[in-house]
């Protein structure tokens, strides 16, 4: 286990403003959530975290106007993900037992991801299936561009 506390200082106040930039940055901004990279290595390219302008522990803390614009927010970057990025699937987790902000991983499944990687096993990746930076990079990009449509 590490012993770095993502939440001093708050890793989610710095991606919302921009003082960290994760992998692909931040792609999108809407009612009261960021789009951004997911903000440790990735064996998915395309996988983003919407994550909760304010401190929120979980979907029950966020304020209404965020709570009605996650569901169409999150299902525009899943279709972008099938659509842009070409994945087969689009799985959505909110966990919240780390980061003082509410974050909702979007995380696409491309038809040769391994099938230990399926689902919540993209979680438990390994070194060895990291994706380089230039390749997540490309990805979010993409779908950044999508979104601004």
């Amino acid at each position: 286990m590490s012993d770095v506390d993502v939440n001093d200082p708050c890793l989610g106040c710095a991606v919302v403003s921009g003082s960290h930039r994760p992998v692909g940055g931040v792609l999108a901004r809407s009612a009261g959530l960021v789009l951004h990279g997911v903000a440790s290595p990735s064996p998915l390219p395309g996988w983003v975290v919407l994550t909760s302008v304010r401190h929120a522990r979980a979907l029950y803390d966020l304020d209404e106007e965020a709570v009605q614009e996650l569901g169409p927010f999150a299902a525009r970057v899943m279709r972008a993900q099938r659509e842009v990025l070409g994945a087969e699937h689009a799985y959505a987790f909110a966990i919240g037992d780390v980061l003082r902000h509410f974050h909702l991983h979007l995380v696409p499944r491309y038809r040769d991801t391994p099938q230990r990687l399926w689902g919540r096993g993209a979680f438990d990746a390994t070194a060895g299936d990291w994706r380089s930076a230039t390749e997540l990079e490309a990805a979010a990009r993409q779908l950044a561009s999508a979104l601004a449509r």
